[in-house]
């Protein structure tokens, strides 16, 4: 059973200010504890406004490491980057923002250097934050031939690459993610999502757990800490 408790906002404002007091602190106990703090953003529309609010607060950003849940194979200058918004956020904050894919190479290659990249990092993150499509998916985690391998690679294995099919229109290129085991390994995983259509999508991915043929509900049911859902309209 996915153990889940949901957070309830009447804005994303008020998500925005929440979420972002929720992160920092995540951090700032992760600095307490290991005197560095390793985090997992997600790219997309949601945490857009929440991104600026969590990079204002006052927090030891030297100590923090951030790496994208997934990127897009594009350079780091478009704005499909999900890289190039981290960066713009935190970097004047002080903190490491990582890229870890490289437009040039195909995605096996690109996944294989990615992996190759965060097996240098400190693991496992203190936070996976995750966000969700209206066709399940999260991270890059996307319906389609690649969707079994990234959620059954093996435990070591942090980063692959994918390619949508179909690939989404808002951004119709391949990518890399984190796997199915790399998202769990997470000591804190949160969710957040807007509007209704979305709620009732995860809703139903939770209740279905390992039965969901949704990409997100796949990963949360092989999930051992309980998940925060953030919420709103």
């Amino acid at each position: 059973m996915i153990e889940a408790e949901w957070w309830e906002y009447d804005s994303i404002e008020e998500m925005a200010d929440a979420v972002a007091g929720d992160v920092g602190f995540i951090i700032e106990s992760a600095i307490d504890a290991r005197d560095a703090s390793l985090i997992a953003l997600p790219g997309g529309a949601t945490p857009r406004p929440i991104l600026p609010k969590l990079a204002a607060a006052k927090l030891p950003w030297r100590k923090v490491t951030i790496i994208p849940t997934d990127e897009r194979l594009v350079p780091m200058s478009d704005e499909l980057s999900n890289v190039r918004a981290l960066a713009q956020a935190f970097l004047p904050s002080g903190a490491r923002v990582l890229p870890i894919a490289s437009e040039k190479l195909d995605p096996a290659a690109a996944g294989n250097s990615a992996d190759a990249l965060l097996r240098d990092l400190p693991w496992p993150p203190d936070l996976v934050w995750l966000g969700m499509g209206e066709d399940g998916h999260t991270a890059s985690l996307f319906p389609g031939p690649d969707l079994e391998g990234a959620l059954d690679a093996p435990k070591a294995r942090r980063v692959v690459g994918v390619t949508p099919e179909p690939l989404p229109a808002e951004a119709p290129v391949p990518r890399v993610t984190l796997t199915r085991s790399a998202i769990l390994s997470a000591r804190t995983i949160l969710i957040t999502i807007r509007g209704q259509k979305k709620r009732d999508i995860l809703e139903q991915a939770i209740e279905d757990g390992h039965s969901s043929k949704l990409p997100i509900g796949r990963v949360l049911a092989e999930a051992d800490q309980a998940i925060d859902i953030h919420w709103a309209p």
